[in-house]
């Protein structure tokens, strides 16, 4: 969570806190205590609405995070596929398809990664792709041996390629607009619903209203967090590529 975030939700409580302030002091708790029972239906009804949608979105994109995440892994597991084969492949194909991938792996880290962050991508490391894709298809394979090992190495460039393309449009998973106007407004629905109690003890009912406007407010942080998966505090790092880089054994 950034202080952006964290100053949110320290603006949220102190928004809640003077706003209550007021209503106990112009409108005072027995004149509200009179509708608690017909205000705590409604609020368990609004709430129990609040908390589904809150929580579907939530869930939504944390499954979009995830599974942006293990596509990355794919897409690394598929490049290593393809460097491991170069290296049992002869020269001057396989030095070659051995030093486009780590180019590619190289890029996709220092130059793609930061891009995804504004939702772009980088055209060299589209260009290593094809790349890789025609060295591969450029393999004239000798013997059994060889044959079985281009024909791992196609399935893996198609691999490759389809998970690069599954990355790329996850760059820009986002929560539909409409879905952030029903989240906003259901929030403040649901935490001003709680004005309406009126009770006795004003330390209690404030503790309460904060309470929940707290939790609701942490919420909806999640939520941006996660909004773009390669973007944020919680954004997805390169962690496959560099795992696959930190185990190569000496070049050739």
């Amino acid at each position: 969570m950034s202080f952006s975030d964290i100053g949110t939700v320290l603006l949220v409580l102190v928004v809640l806190a003077v706003a209550l302030r007021f209503l106990q002091r112009f409108i005072p708790h027995h004149v509200r205590e009179a509708h608690n029972d017909v205000a705590g239906f409604i609020f368990a009804a609004v709430g129990v609405l609040y908390a589904v949608l809150l929580g579907f979105v939530v869930i939504t994109v944390w499954t979009a995070n995830d599974s942006a995440r293990q596509t990355t892994f794919k897409e690394a597991d598929a490049l290593a596929g393809i460097y491991w084969i170069s290296r049992d492949l002869p020269a001057p194909v396989g030095p070659q398809l051995e030093h486009e991938t780590l180019a590619y792996a190289q890029t996709v880290m220092t130059t793609e990664w930061p891009l995804m962050s504004h939702h772009e991508s980088s055209p060299a490391a589209t260009q290593l792709v094809y790349q890789i894709r025609d060295t591969v298809f450029s393999i004239t394979p000798v013997g059994d041996q060889q044959q079985v090992l281009y024909e791992h190495a196609v399935a893996h460039v198609e691999d490759l390629a389809s998970e690069r393309r599954a990355r790329l449009n996850e760059v820009d998973d986002e929560v539909p607009v409409l879905l952030w106007v029903a989240l906003i407004l259901g929030a403040v629905l649901t935490v001003g619903f709680t004005f309406l109690f009126g009770l006795p003890n004003t330390l209690a009912h404030t503790l309460m209203v904060l309470s929940l406007g707290g939790l609701v407010v942490l919420s909806l942080v999640v939520i941006k967090e996660l909004n773009f998966p390669f973007a944020g505090d919680a954004a997805i790092r390169p962690t496959a590529f560099q795992v696959f880089l930190d185990r190569l054994p000496p070049p050739r």
